[in-house]
């Protein structure tokens, strides 16, 4: 197994001696003419037959996707696959001589977010007795394949970490598998399970994540599924990432995931004893409670969170005391009270569809900024279902994220801005005319603080009604994407309004009139998400 990820790794590196883009599929890459031309095509014909087609031995699938025991993989196919794996190395070098090149590798995927992938602890000495004893009784667990988890805790425990994931990950596969084809009472389909689907190909419901439960399977889509989750089989399988430096982190979680999915399937009694143990309720505890960290539901959530805390820091911010007396004298204007006026109709629309219980506002004529955090914290910790999100949900979900990061990069600029002009006023730096914009620039802060914090109010209640888009029609559908991108498109002018290369603060507040307008225009509509939500209206006192 790891034979084959490194020389698909390899091959892949070769095709890029001559070819663009290297296929993402082992079959196609040894279909390539690219590769043809610098082994010969009789040696590439080799390969096909061992690793490249299900016309042949398919091992590196067989073996990858978990259908083979120990004892069925002879050794001489081992043997033949790291000779030809030798060979192929003397024919590349003459290739390279002649063609007079140089291979290069790519680089290695570094996996990111590794503290989102911590759910459970580090695996004790008594979690891994508990797995040892509890594999042999749980009928999880093909009896042939046993021999693959005693191995893959050896690996661990001798600080393999990459062979033990190896292992692990297959052995699941197989596993979930089997009990795909049970509880779907379809033996035949043993060898072609859809795990992860919403539906089999016959049109019924997959009745596996119905048996394991919402935690158990936003695990495995974080792990194996989501584009930006680690995907650890996708990467491991295909030689991506570095094996001697596999985290620990990684082969933890699968470890802990292993213990408590082994223990479902162990008798009642078996279980009882086990869950006498603190650690064994501990990992159940955390499984129980597991949530979705790479779906996108959950990266907007942080991106609301961390926006909304990075807005916090606004008034933090020291001013001199003779420039917020100078730019108080330039609020007050006709357009900016028109901004506050459309803010507080907007937000006391928003705040009626907060959920009773997560409302902090108590009177909606008077919204202090201090009280937005909570409210957008409170949003945020509602759980939303993300298994089988239909493709407009993620769609919109695309474009509320896109708006989240460009109001982030809106409150970045504006703490830079301040931070570098409030030193060059004190050390009286600024000619009349900077001077004069850093005036504007704080009165405009003042009405773009609660603008931006409104429009991450939006994203939040619109986010949790995510699950209402499905009720629209096509054309209520394109109307709702519409305006959503038009208040896309006001936050990246923001974005470059506010930049420290344009400061063009009086135009951000032109701008900002223009947009309030739109959302309100469209709230009146009641064309929103929170409309299509059956939920109370009541004001709710903090």
């Amino acid at each position: 197994m790891k034979l084959t990820l490194c020389l698909e790794r390899t091959l892949g590196d070769v095709f890029l001696l001559i070819g663009k883009e290297c296929p993402f599929l082992l079959r196609d890459l040894l279909a390539s003419e690219e590769l043809a031309q610098v082994f010969g095509q009789s040696v590439v014909d080799v390969l096909k037959v061992f690793i490249g087609s299900p016309c042949g031995l398919n091992l590196r699938n067989i073996l990858w996707h978990g259908f083979a025991s120990p004892h069925e993989v002879p050794p001489k196919y081992c043997s033949m696959m790291i000779l030809l794996t030798a060979g192929l190395g003397q024919l590349l070098k003459t290739y390279l001589q002649q063609a007079k090149l140089t291979l290069t590798h790519r680089p290695f995927i570094t996996l990111t977010n590794l503290e989102d992938l911590i759910v459970f602890p580090d695996v004790s000495h008594e979690v891994l007795s508990v797995l040892e004893e509890v594999m042999k009784k749980s009928t999880f667990i093909l009896k042939i394949m046993l021999p693959y988890w005693e191995v893959a805790l050896i690996k661990f425990k001798s600080q393999r970490f990459a062979d033990c994931a190896v292992l692990l990950l297959t052995q699941l596969e197989t596993g979930l598998r089997k009990v795909f084809a049970t509880v779907n009472k379809c033996p035949k389909r043993l060898l072609t399970a859809e795990i992860l689907a919403k539906h089999l190909s016959d049109g019924k419901i997959n009745q596996l994540p119905l048996f394991l439960g919402q935690p158990a399977m936003e695990f495995l889509w974080d792990f194996l599924n989501h584009q930006e989750g680690p995907r650890i089989r996708d990467r491991l399988s295909h030689g991506e990432i570095n094996l001697p430096g596999f985290p620990k982190e990684i082969t933890d979680q699968l470890l802990a995931f292993s213990v408590v999915l082994l223990l479902r399937f162990v008798d009642e009694d078996l279980l009882s004893v086990f869950k006498e143990k603190t650690a064994v309720r501990s990992l159940t505890s955390l499984a129980e409670g597991y949530s979705a960290r790479f779906h996108p539901v959950s990266w907007l959530k942080k991106q609301v969170l961390g926006c909304g805390a990075s807005i916090g820091l606004w008034p933090l911010l020291p001013l001199p005391g003779d420039a917020e007396r100078e730019a108080a004298r330039l609020e007050g204007n006709s357009e900016t009270n028109a901004c506050n006026s459309l803010l507080i109709k907007i937000t006391c629309e928003l705040c009626h569809h907060v959920p009773e219980d997560r409302c902090v506002f108590g009177d909606l004529d008077d919204l202090p900024t201090e009280k937005w955090p909570r409210v957008l914290h409170e949003l945020c910790s509602i759980h939303i279902p993300t298994l089988f999100c239909p493709r407009t949900v993620l769609e919109v979900l695309a474009v509320l994220r896109n708006i989240s990061t460009c109001c982030s990069r809106v409150s970045g600029q504006v703490v830079a801005s301040m931070e570098l002009r409030h030193q060059q006023w004190v050390e009286k730096r600024l000619r009349s005319r900077q001077r004069q914009n850093f005036l504007r620039m704080l009165s405009s802060i003042k009405l773009l603080s609660p603008v931006l914090y409104l429009i991450l109010l939006l994203i939040a209640v619109e986010m949790v009604n995510i699950h209402e888009l499905p009720g629209k029609n096509a054309h209520e559908y394109q109307q709702y994407l519409k305006f959503l991108k038009s208040v896309l498109q006001y936050t990246e002018n923001l974005v470059a309004y506010t930049s420290q290369e344009r400061n063009k603060w009086a135009e951000a507040v032109s701008l900002t009139h223009s947009a309030l307008l739109k959302i309100w225009t469209f709230s009146e509509k009641k064309q929103m998400l929170i409309h299509l939500a059956k939920k109370s209206t009541s004001k709710v006192v903090l």
